[in-house]
């Protein structure tokens, strides 16, 4: 019987997510650390949510894109987690073509939508920061919408090439894809035709939109840190670079796997496969895990806020 992985096709009806290659023995033992981290990401995402909303003093424009980043960072997770453990726990490796292609543009999708709310919130800290008198009329709530519409629209609008372009390609070669989810360069790279085109165009994303958020949030990070450092005392300092520290640790986390990884995809070929996929997997799946832990322990008023609800709750 003819080996269906290598029959000549066109149009796909499923594809094959291998995994983690060369790691198959140890996918159970993989889940666990994966399923912890996804635990996290959405207890601690909702939590944010859920402290906002019942928190009157936190209705402001650096808290309404904390819930932009929470609901992101929930998506970002969903969209790769449920498949990923299917196939860890349950060896439940198919795919189908359409649903691959809409899990691929949710996964870039959301990830662009992440980076331009980390620039949103690097305004926000340059406002508040370079000019406090000026902040309440800068970022009114309209402004704020503004600026979430414009994120989800940018986001949506630059990703839809993506499945776009890769339903067209016909894939005659293997329906294997060597990865958990269905990842645009990896789905591209099954494709038996010149796709230079969604090539170029995925690193135009990479460079051009993502290298120019990471160029207007380290701009923002240069005028704060000068407006800091020129402030009278060492007090003063302190207290002003700790209401935006954890915004930094967010980006941190965010921009350098992010960038790491999409390097790696493309240009490592000498890099091992298992590693280049562990590595894929970590950059999805750590931003939305640490981003609830690094604003619940370093914004005073959400550790005060669920300070208050344990406390309530144990008397």
């Amino acid at each position: 019987m003819a080996d269906s992985n290598t029959t000549d096709f066109t149009n796909p009806s499923t594809f094959i997510l291998q995994g983690i290659p060369g790691l198959e023995a140890a996918h159970v033992w993989i889940s666990i650390p994966f399923c912890t981290m996804y635990a996290i990401a959405i207890l601690g995402n909702f939590t944010i949510l859920f402290v906002v909303k019942m928190e009157q003093s936190l209705r402001a424009p650096m808290y309404y894109f904390l819930c932009m980043l929470a609901v992101t960072d929930l998506v970002l997770s969903t969209s790769i987690m449920p498949k990923m453990l299917s196939i860890f726990w349950f060896n439940s490796r198919e795919v189908d073509f359409s649903a691959c292609l809409t899990q691929m543009y949710f996964i870039h999708c959301f990830s662009v939508m992440e980076s331009g709310i980390l620039v949103a919130m690097a305004l926000d800290r340059y406002v508040a920061i370079c000019h406090p008198l000026r902040h309440s009329t800068i970022l009114t709530n309209p402004m704020v919408v503004k600026i979430g519409l414009a994120v989800v629209l940018r986001s949506g609008m630059l990703i839809l090439p993506y499945p776009l372009l890769t339903s067209q390609w016909p894939y005659c070669k293997t329906n294997i894809i060597p990865d958990t989810h269905c990842m645009h360069i990896g789905v591209v790279k099954l494709a038996c035709a010149d796709t230079r085109l969604s090539s170029y165009y995925g690193l135009f994303v990479l460079f051009c939109v993502k290298g120019l958020d990471m160029f207007f949030v380290a701009l923002s990070y240069t005028q704060i840190l000068r407006a800091i450092f020129s402030l009278p005392t060492k007090d003063a300092r302190l207290k002003t670079f700790g209401t935006c520290s954890s915004h930094f640790c967010s980006i941190l986390a965010f921009f350098i796997p992010a960038l790491f990884s999409s390097l790696t995809y493309r240009f490592g070929q000498n890099v091992a496969l298992h590693f280049r996929v562990l590595i894929s997997n970590v950059n999805l799946l750590v931003p939305p895990t640490l981003n609830p832990i690094i604003y619940g322990v370093r914004t005073k008023q959400i550790r005060d806020r669920l300070l208050g609800l344990f406390t309530h709750n144990g008397t």
